[in-house]
């Protein structure tokens, strides 16, 4: 069962699209039927399936749990004892909890079953760049 760890650099908070490399890799290791589990190794960012035809869609996700989840500066956040990373940290892990860390996505005729407007994104949680490290693994 293939794997591999994918680097994404991220230059702060907002969606980063990995598809291409998913690809990639299904297509490499020439499984007609199976199963990529994508699992990102850090608690302050995510894992979305979403539409990439309309760069909209991401800016809009981004605002939304930006105000979902405001910084720890802001008066509705006072309640949040976990501030020594910084006023972003704490959001980070709450926006994590409330999407995904692993991801399963069928593949058929050696290709991932997306749908038509479908990419595979990292949720960048953090304000700061970062270098996150993502598994893809092939189950036949």
């Amino acid at each position: 069962m293939p794997q591999t760890v994918l680097s994404i650099s991220t230059r702060g908070q907002g969606l980063y699209e990995f598809t291409s490399e998913a690809e990639a890799f299904v297509r490499n290791h020439h499984v007609g039927q199976g199963l990529l589990t994508v699992f990102v190794r850090h608690t302050s960012c995510s894992l979305l399936i979403q539409e990439n035809a309309d760069p909209d869609v991401q800016r809009d996700l981004k605002t939304f749990f930006s105000r979902l989840v405001p910084p720890t500066i802001h008066p509705d956040m006072a309640w949040v004892v976990h501030t020594a990373e910084g006023p972003d940290d704490m959001p980070a892990h709450i926006k994590s909890a409330l999407t995904a860390v692993t991801l399963g996505i069928p593949v058929s005729g050696g290709r991932l079953m997306l749908g038509t407007w479908q990419g595979i994104y990292l949720f960048e949680h953090r304000d700061l760049a970062h270098r996150r490290e993502i598994v893809l693994h092939l189950s036949a």
